[in-house]
């Protein structure tokens, strides 16, 4: 993939004029590579794959600073990212066995050049990652309603880098977690319990981030009421702990290795409705409903700074989130013509309650919309497929502090895609053309950085 990232968008100075400029520095050139082998055994299978990407990349600046022809950006970043993994399933009567095997190298050279751009100091970063991954999953049938799994993790990460007093940390993390699952009529229930202990090491004395051991829990469920339709109502309970990644806690000016782990609990009530149709355009219509209540404890989340490579990792001490998501599927039959749809909508309260005392106190947080959806319309026709998709962000904040000054507009982008499948001396052969944002639409994802107007891409897909 090349992109030289060049665009045009449009922005307002305060008391003064609006302008039009061009992004610079936001190329990207990359490579992926891909190869998997798969094989049958006696109830059972495996399967591995072997992966590798390389990129080169430029960090657009926030145009905030920008005074034409003044700053340049010239911040670069390279990545190398080689990965094994295998899978074996096998079978025995009542009995199941899933085991897992991965290895992981990941490697980021950051370069940040003041000679090149004047509003940066000198920064050359080279990190090397390497994680090795184990897991053993054990499934036992009890009879025709009930299962029960146990299964177990072993990884390890270590991360080096050639920095001054960097902390060279390495991390072990165990996974352990019990499961059964019932179902009977139109009952189906789950439960598991999860254990994850996490230890690091680091040769800086007191540098690593405290040891974890925590048990949580995870119910489902969903009843189907009626035989005669396919109505299912759904809910769970979950309690979750989340340890703050190497990056969240050991990458200069993007680590902090006070950073607490984050622990959430979730509930939701959910509804799904389907209904199939012999006869008449309408074929299929599927509606879901849910409402959910979240209560998270020393919520992770990402600030931007001045580029888009140094983040700031913060917690916050109590998120209340409430939300509703809707969702509306539709297969259509029109003579030759096949068509689906789908909506979405989604409202969500995400408040910081973290000191009452505050005068910004029950805010919502940064950059959660209250408001959210999305439409997707596919049509067929002959082999020719015709996707148009539509995203709606509503107004949001990029701090806790709910005020004029950190208020950002809300955003939509439309997006086109035609593709078309051939035969090729006996394989397959598919053209995708794509143009995305094809109103030009002039938004921000992260306050000050502009995202592309309307761009197009082919893609040619060659099936061996």
């Amino acid at each position: 993939l090349y992109t030289s990232g060049r665009y045009r968008f449009t922005y307002k100075k305060k008391d003064g004029y609006d302008t039009t400029s061009v992004r610079h520095n936001g190329d990207v050139h990359s490579l992926r590579l891909e190869t998997g082998l798969f094989g049958r055994l006696d109830e059972g299978e495996w399967r591995a794959k072997a992966y590798l990407y390389r990129s080169e990349r430029g960090y657009p600046g926030a145009f905030v600073r920008e005074e034409p022809g003044k700053f340049k950006h010239e911040d670069r970043q390279w990545d190398t990212d080689v990965m094994a993994q295998g899978t074996l399933r096998k079978t025995f009567g009542q009995y199941t066995l899933l085991a897992n095997a991965k290895y992981a190298y990941d490697y980021l050279h950051y370069l940040s050049d003041p000679r090149l751009d004047v509003t940066t100091m000198y920064v050359n970063n080279h990190y090397h990652q390497q994680e090795g991954y184990l897991s053993t999953a054990h499934q036992l049938s009890l009879g025709d309603d009930w299962r029960v799994a146990l299964a177990s993790d072993v990884q390890y990460n270590s991360l080096t880098a050639d920095l001054y007093a960097f902390a060279y940390p390495t991390r072990l993390t165990l996974l352990t977690a019990a499961a059964a699952d019932y179902s009977h009529g139109g009952l189906k229930a789950q439960a598991s319990l999860l254990h994850t202990y996490v230890h690091d090491w680091t040769k800086a004395k007191d540098g690593q981030a405290p040891e974890k051991s925590e048990w949580t829990p995870t119910l489902i469920a969903s009843y189907k009421p009626l035989s005669q339709h396919d109505l299912s109502l759904r809910g769970f309970y979950k309690r979750s702990f989340r340890m703050p990644t190497f990056n969240d806690l050991y990458y200069t000016f993007i680590g902090n290795k006070y950073l607490r782990p984050e622990y959430t609990t979730q509930y939701d009530l959910g509804v799904v409705y389907t209904k199939a149709f012999q006869h008449g355009a309408l074929r299929r219509m599927e509606v879901q409903a849910d409402g959910y209540l979240n209560y998270v404890d020393d919520k992770i989340i990402a600030m931007p700074t001045s580029n888009q490579f140094q983040w700031t990792m913060v917690n916050l001490g109590h998120v209340r989130i409430r939300g509703i998501d809707l969702a509306l599927e539709t297969q259509w039959l029109l003579g030759a013509v096949t068509a689906s749809t789908r909506l979405t909508y989604t409202y969500q309260k995400a408040q910081d309650l973290t000191d009452p005392s505050d005068s910004y106190y029950g805010g919502q947080i940064p950059y959660i919309p209250w408001h959210s959806g999305s439409a997707i319309v596919t049509l067929g026709w002959r082999g020719w497929e015709l996707n148009y998709s539509f995203i709606y962000t509503g107004e949001r904040y990029d701090a806790s502090a709910n005020i004029r000054e950190n208020y950002i507009r809300p955003w939509y982008t439309s997006d086109l895609t035609l593709s078309r499948p051939f035969s090729l001396r006996g394989h397959s052969l598919r053209l995708t053309a794509e143009v995305s944002n094809i109103f030009d639409q002039q938004y921000e994802v992260v306050r000050s950085y502009p995202m592309p107007g309307a761009h197009a891409k082919v893609k040619i897909e060659y099936t061996l």
